[in-house]
């Protein structure tokens, strides 16, 4: 069977309608996003915190080795990348040596061949300040936003006390707090897209009481989610810091808490996520690794 050439230019043309089609509809092809978090990385063990924090450097090269062998949009690292000096239950030691642990989790990570993105934990600035944080990892800033295809990607610092000032050296803090620049930047950025939008943050939006945080693990939470709500065009917060996978919905808007990548006393294998995000499909499909399931939410 033979195909003329005006066949073929009359196919190429229908493609390049459907593509044109596919474009002014709005809908971008789905997008994957490799996700850690809470990877803790340290150089002491802890029986009493229950974590085992020496193991980073084999469960970061089985992460970066499994997600340069996909094609990936992003990698998005959720917090508590270094641990800093406290540890409950172990010398605390000379904080002076935080960064050179963080630049050796960072060395992993720069193998990555897909674009990364930090944000921001408690533990992070234990030891360190924000912009010695930033240098170490390569980051510009702690909050940004920015497109991934047909979605949009927030992410929130909330490390600062509730008198909106910068947390760094403080070697002991659990609850965070984001500040009303942070929250006028916010509805701002929120206000200027109408693509479905993901908010990354370390600490959970929709965790009303937590025992370590002697109250909400974001001190303002409702005020925060009550601008996500007000835009429109949130469809899910990614958030860490708890280690376990956890799910909630709030009026409309998907709050998935992500697994934890650090060991623990009763070990763990290596844990981290790749998210497929379908703007057309308008669903949210998680394939887990080690401790994080799989789940499948639809916005």
């Amino acid at each position: 069977m033979s195909i003329s050439n005006r066949s073929i230019a009359s196919i190429a043309g229908w493609l390049v309608v459907l593509c044109v089609v596919g474009t002014l509809s709005g809908f971008a092809a789905p997008i994957r996003i490799g996700i850690i978090t809470d990877v803790h990385a340290h150089d002491l063990n802890s029986t009493v915190e229950g974590k085992v924090m020496t193991n980073y450097g084999e469960r970061l090269s089985a992460f970066v080795d499994a997600m340069n062998r996909i094609e990936l949009d992003a990698v998005i690292e959720l917090g508590d990348f270094v641990n800093g000096t406290f540890v409950m239950g172990a010398e605390a030691g000379d904080e002076a040596r935080i960064p050179a642990i963080l630049a050796s989790a960072e060395a992993f990570l720069a193998e990555l061949e897909a674009p990364r993105y930090y944000v921001l934990g408690n533990h992070d600035i234990y030891s360190l300040y924000k912009e010695e944080f930033l240098d170490l990892v390569g980051a510009e800033s702690t909050s940004l936003s920015f497109d991934v295809g047909g979605i949009h990607f927030v992410i929130l610092d909330a490390q600062y006390n509730a008198a909106e000032e910068d947390l760094g050296h403080a070697f002991w803090v659990v609850p965070g707090n984001i500040p009303q620049a942070e929250l006028e930047w916010l509805q701002q950025d929120l206000a200027a897209t109408e693509k479905p939008t993901i908010i990354c943050i370390h600490q959970p939006l929709d965790v009303d009481f937590a025992l370590l945080a002697g109250g909400p693990e974001i001190k303002n939470h409702l005020q925060v989610r009550g601008v996500l709500e007000a835009s429109g065009t949130v469809v899910a917060v990614f958030q860490g810091h708890t280690h376990d996978f956890s799910h909630s919905e709030i009026e409309g808007i998907h709050y998935i808490t992500f697994a934890a990548m650090v060991d623990h006393t009763e070990p763990t294998p290596p844990t981290w996520a790749v998210v497929t995000l379908d703007d057309e499909a308008r669903t949210i499909e998680i394939d887990g690794e080690g401790a994080q399931p799989d789940a499948s939410f639809t916005f």
